[in-house]
């Protein structure tokens, strides 16, 4: 086997090299003085807890290539268990618990598990379901077991072995399948390498300037991985990760403050929340080098006001841009959005997400709706020109599991190497700058042509009263009718008919100010755009399409 790339030995050199520094911090609860009291765990315990339960899982049977489902909240037995899970060389099967239900069970029977990683209420089910995961049989329970058999959490720790070595993986061993969130399609299980672990760990550190011993709040558990990976503390954020847009900024801000959290990550939902808090309360954040964000494009309005907050020396916000397939692809700071990009956005250009990370390659080709065989048989565009957004890396995904149809659609072969098509369209500037103008799957076919909805959606989100819009297409393409959804910001949505009436006459005044928008002519309003599960910040245009369309008729 070729040099060891199994991503756990990560976390063994960060025990190596700092073996007293915090690796995890969990709320516990809040003290009678008003702070929070945290329970500590150091990267030499984090390094010997994971190391006992792969030793613990290893003596019941699980081998290179055992397929265990982890459903556990973030916390510490989440990263000590990840961690166990990738020695041991299982791949670790991870689903967002906030894509409902019916999606939850088609992924789980797509995957045929060989056992559940889980709490209680998750085990309680799949024994009600046994028929639906015959193939599940190494179970381990974290919390208290019930009426099932099988290991628990305490059992694994009791029974291994502090001095348990990773499993030897090269670069191409399956690590992990992580789902999609659904948002634009059914979910598909996307096969994670070994190697491609390790070169995200590379990209995002070196790309952002991240060094060892610094503090995190990760509001997305995957981020409390990379920490770890990285020697850098991870302060576990009191919230729900599945609900980014309820998130309390109170908890985050004071968990900020009383950790000296350098670093934190979370969706624009998150950061719309925890920037409105701080300038209503005049909080600043200044041991904040950089807070990043990434799910969907970043509103301006966000920007400006977490921009605000970070008043530490070069603090900075970032937007890194990429997919589950291909993270990460490219990043843009709040400063540079201002100095360079903002204007052009308000006008209509789309959304800069920056230059790409280093070994990473974007491409633009004509938009096509088949597969394609080979790179050559797609026609690269020139800058300036709006296509489709392709991208090949060291941290590029190869394949759907068990999804081969979805494979030859989503990867292009070039020679050795893959281009992953990422959904989106965009384009390359003259100074090699990537903008997003949209999804693939959400153009709205005019007989005037194509109108791409993150450059149109920009000229009616600068209403003041408006926090955000959606274009949606109604009737067949290519001769759909462009319609604009818009939500009101919180509070001041119209309150009888002359009023709403008002708002839909300055929506149009506006678009008819721009070439790009200027045939749009039905406005609808809508008290809540519905949004995805992940980030809670991609809109669901295809329900809203039916929305719309289902108002027209009336």
């Amino acid at each position: 086997m070729s040099e060891n790339r199994n991503i756990a030995r990560r976390l063994q050199q960060s025990a190596l090299a700092a073996p007293d520094q915090d690796a995890v911090l969990q709320p516990l609860g809040r003290r009678p003085s008003g702070t929070t009291a945290y329970s500590h765990v150091s990267f030499a315990e984090l390094e010997e807890r994971s190391n006992r339960l792969a030793r613990g899982l290893a003596r019941r049977g699980v081998v290179c290539g055992t397929k265990l489902v982890l459903f556990v909240p973030f916390s510490v037995e989440f990263i000590e268990l990840t961690f166990a899970l990738f020695k041991a060389g299982a791949v670790v099967v991870l689903i967002d618990p906030g894509m409902g239900r019916a999606n939850i069970f088609r992924c789980l029977e797509e995957v045929e598990p060989d056992g559940f990683v889980a709490i209680p209420r998750v085990q309680a089910i799949r024994c009600l379901m046994r028929s639906r995961f015959r193939s599940a049989r190494l179970n381990v329970t974290v919390g208290r077991r019930w009426f099932w058999g099988g290991a628990t959490y305490d059992s694994l720790m009791r029974d291994g072995d502090e001095l348990w070595k990773p499993v030897e993986a090269d670069a191409t061993e399956p690590a992990a399948i992580i789902f999609t969130s659904g948002s634009t399609g059914p979910p598909k299980g996307v096969l994670y390498e070994h190697g491609m672990f390790d070169a995200q760990v590379d990209l995002i550190r070196d790309r952002y300037g991240i060094e060892p011993g610094e503090i995190d709040l990760p509001g997305f558990p995957l981020f409390g991985l990379f920490n770890a990976a990285m020697q850098v503390t991870t302060v576990i954020p009191e919230m729900d990760p599945t609900r980014p847009a309820d998130v309390d900024p109170r908890k985050i801000v004071r968990a900020i403050e009383e950790q000296q959290v350098t670093q934190a990550f979370g969706s624009p939902a998150f950061w719309n929340r925890v920037g409105r808090y701080c300038e209503e309360e005049e909080i600043e954040l200044p041991t904040l080098r950089r807070a990043l964000s990434a799910g969907g494009p970043v509103p301006g309005h966000v920007l400006e006001r977490m921009s605000r907050a970070l008043t530490g020396k070069r603090a900075d916000f970032h937007t890194p841009y990429g997919a589950t397939e291909s993270l990460p692809v490219a990043s843009i700071s709040a400063s540079e959005v201002f100095a360079k990009t903002a204007d052009a956005t308000r006008r209509g250009a789309g959304t800069c997400v920056g230059r790409t990370f280093p070994g990473v390659d974007v491409r633009i080709i004509e938009v096509t709706d088949g597969p394609l065989g080979a790179i050559d048989q797609a026609r690269e565009l020139p800058p300036g020109e709006i296509g489709e957004i392709v991208v090949r890396g060291p941290s590029v995904t190869r394949e759907y599991f068990r999804r081969p149809d979805a494979t030859r659609m989503a990867k292009i072969p070039d020679g050795e190497t893959i281009w992953h098509r990422i959904g989106d369209v965009g384009y390359l500037d003259d100074d090699g700058l990537l903008w997003f103008c949209g999804r693939k799957a959400h153009i709205v076919e005019t007989e005037a042509g194509r109108m791409y909805t993150v450059c149109c959606e920009a000229i009616f989100n600068e209403h003041p009263g408006i926090y955000r819009t959606a274009l949606v297409g109604v009737g067949p393409k290519p001769r759909q009718k462009p319609v604009i959804i818009a939500e009101p910001e919180a509070g001041q949505f119209p309150t009888d008919p002359a009023d709403a009436e008002r708002v839909r006459r300055e929506l149009r005044a506006l678009g008819a100010k721009n070439p790009l928008t200027e045939r749009i002519e039905t406005f609808l309003l809508h008290e809540s755009l519905p949004v995805d599960t992940r980030h809670n910040v991609k809109i669901n245009r295809d329900a809203l399409a039916a929305w719309a369309s289902m108002r027209l008729e009336r």
